[in-house]
């Protein structure tokens, strides 16, 4: 047991050294350079198996990162799940343990690609950034609803208005919604604008109307959302970071605390055995 415990101890102060986590780093930006020169069909034709190579020595390296982890919370390895960056971590192992053979090979390639995600989870400015998307999606779908309302109107009316003039855009109301998806993008969209102006000198006011609310408005209404949930995040992090110090100073003055109790507690003990002598 105390071996076990020797092992932990020794995982827990890898797993939170610098060093470990920029070899960490490094590795997966390593990893995306090998897939990217994997792409050029003159080095693949020559250098593929050494691309193999290195791709098995990868993988062998982020399964031991993994492996250390779970080791640096044993008994209590459940706990390496509990935390969303090591699932997602571990996911992206498993796929990439996936043979490369057969009907799998597109997958297994795809699976090399995916580690380059990993440098989401590594580095911590990123997270903050995934975590602040993935809590706006609750603001956004209010949002989304509203702009799937502004679509349909605008695609229902555009049909009506448009379709015989310019059945290029407007002949259904799925065509209809796409041109209003290449108009909120402002690629190219005075193009549309124009072929309706010469047939309908008014076509002016449908098309900027749009504009001004699907473009100016709503995504403004997404980057507020977005901003907000970033500053959070950041906030969010930062007072965990102070937990953690916090807790790390409780844990030094408890240890000094304890060493000056031992050393009272040995000069008392000298004290009381001298009169005895």
């Amino acid at each position: 047991m105390k071996f076990l415990d020797k092992v932990r101890q020794l995982c827990a102060t890898v797993a939170d050294a610098n060093w470990f986590g920029h070899l960490v780093t490094g590795l997966i930006v390593f990893n995306a350079i090998i897939v990217g020169l994997d792409t050029s069909n003159y080095l693949h034709t020559r250098l593929e198996h050494v691309f193999l190579w290195i791709n098995d020595i990868v993988l062998i390296a982020f399964i031991i990162e993994a492996l250390i982890k779970m080791m640096s919370t044993f008994p209590r390895c459940d706990r390496y799940f509990r935390d969303g960056w090591n699932i997602f971590d571990f996911t992206i192992i498993v796929f990439c343990l996936i043979p490369a053979t057969g009907q799998l090979a597109t997958i297994a390639r795809l699976a090399r690609v995916l580690r380059v995600l990993r440098l989401v989870s590594v580095l911590p400015h990123l997270r903050v950034l995934v975590t602040a998307l993935i809590h706006s999606i609750p603001g956004m779908f209010n949002i989304v609803l509203l702009m799937s309302i502004i679509f349909y109107v605008y695609g229902v009316a555009g049909y009506h208005l448009f379709h015989e003039v310019d059945p290029t855009h407007w002949r259904t109301l799925g065509i209809s919604l796409l041109s209003l998806f290449r108009i909120v993008t402002l690629e190219d969209w005075t193009d549309i604008m124009y072929t309706a102006l010469e047939h309908y000198w008014w076509a002016w006011a449908y098309f900027l109307s749009f504009v001004v609310v699907g473009t100016f408005v709503i995504v403004n209404l997404f980057i507020g959302i977005v901003i907000t949930n970033v500053q959070e995040a950041r906030e969010k992090s930062l007072e965990e970071l102070k937990g953690e110090v916090y807790s790390d100073d409780v844990i030094a003055e408890l240890r000094q605390t304890r060493d000056a109790l031992k050393r009272v507690q040995d000069e008392l003990e000298q004290r009381v055995q001298v009169p005895r002598n």
